[in-house]
């Protein structure tokens, strides 16, 4: 595997653009935006180092091979012609996962059987046929590899998830409040703001306080991936002492930023604060508990406010709503002139509600399962 291979990088349909920016300045290789994610060639220290370091990342694919394909017995004879040994280790269990489309080959059960059958012949690995491991803790003691098998047009590749749990899940947040955003979108919607770590961010219904945490940790320059594992450490082609020094090569950076959240839950401060402490951050962030209308302007100069309101998805919720996104357009554009705005919601009658001037967004993305449309201001008059 010395040669260079395809790296997929996976993101809500959408960020596709977002991420290709994130990876092109992080020096990744001519990143290409494709439906559904970011590609571009290299090995596995480019494996290792966009998990180590992507922001806006879901999961990264690293694409060891592929073959044209006509018949389930031609699959089967390439399939244990496959150098697995290179990529796979004999101790580690595999489980398959194959869709086809446009192909000779047609069933899917049927295809994934021949390769599992190949993997087992060839190598000796243990296959994985029952319900995906979920609890994190149990992952983590019995780790599994996840190969990927898509034949399109005839042609089968093999993809292996070098990522394991998703990237969103950064190995420090153990409190959420209620209705959280994902890091990795997070942290999308902040460089879709302009945000680059050189202005202070304000949350003032920060929940469990991932804006806040995920912009003080840009501002560090700390990695998002450095406290957690991942499913490429049990690949043969991992390399301890390279991957260590991987992790050692960006020490974090001083700033005299100040990252504020508050939220009128308590609940959701505690949390908050507890995460950043596990991230960090704790010396250049502050959560506190307070409404709306006791929002205060931090010192210092003008930053960017990140906000994701309640969308009142419920029944009878939403015409709740409408007052607090009132209150809460009113108060910024009293206090905090000069500031941007970023604003997170599912309705747009609600975003309108502020009385805020919003530039055209971008179309909406998927979170959690509701559709989600991020809103930006220009610095407040």
């Amino acid at each position: 595997m010395s040669a260079p291979f395809e790296i997929f990088l996976a993101v809500p349909p959408g960020l596709e653009a977002t991420l290709a920016t994130e990876a092109a300045s992080l020096g990744f290789p001519a990143p290409a935006t494709v439906p559904g994610g970011v590609t571009f060639q290299g090995g596995w220290p480019e494996v290792w180092r966009a998990n180590l370091c992507l922001r806006g990342a879901t999961r990264v694919l690293a694409r060891i091979g592929s073959f044209r394909v006509l018949h389930l017995a031609q699959l089967d004879k390439r399939a244990r012609k496959f150098d697995w040994a290179a990529v796979l280790r004999a101790g580690i269990p595999v489980r398959v996962e194959v869709t086809c489309k446009a192909s000779k080959i047609y069933h899917a059960g049927a295809a994934k059987q021949r390769i599992e059958t190949a993997l087992r012949e060839t190598l000796g690995v243990e296959v994985l046929t029952g319900p995906a491991v979920e609890d994190a803790a149990t992952a983590a003691a019995t780790p599994e590899i996840r190969l990927k098998a898509r034949i399109e047009d005839d042609l089968c590749t093999f993809s292996i998830d070098t990522t394991g749990e998703s990237l969103h899940k950064r190995g420090h947040k153990q409190a959420m409040a209620k209705a959280p955003l994902r890091e990795t979108l997070a942290a999308l919607f902040l460089r879709q703001c302009g945000y680059d770590g050189s202005e202070p961010v304000l949350d003032p219904m920060c929940g469990s306080g991932t804006f806040v945490i995920e912009a003080a940790e840009i501002a560090l320059g700390l990695q998002p991936g450095r406290a957690r594992g991942f499913a490429f450490e049990h690949l043969a082609s991992f390399d301890r002492p390279a991957w260590d020094a991987l992790r050692r090569a960006t020490p974090p950076r001083a700033t005299d930023l100040r990252f504020h959240g508050s939220d009128r839950d308590a609940g959701a401060i505690r949390a908050a604060t507890a995460n950043a402490e596990r991230a960090g951050v704790a010396g250049i962030t502050t959560f506190k508990t307070h409404a709306i209308s006791d929002l205060v302007r931090p010192e210092g100069p003008p930053g960017l406010i990140m906000v994701n309101p309640p969308y009142g998805a419920r029944i009878g919720e939403r015409k709740l709503l409408f007052a607090l996104y009132g209150a809460l357009g009113k108060t910024l554009a009293e206090r905090f002139r000069g500031w941007r705005v970023g604003l997170v919601t599912s309705d747009p009658a609600l975003a309108k509600a502020t009385a805020l001037r919003f530039v055209p967004p971008a179309p909406p993305v998927s979170n959690g399962g509701l559709k989600v449309t991020l809103y930006r201001s220009d610095p407040l008059p």
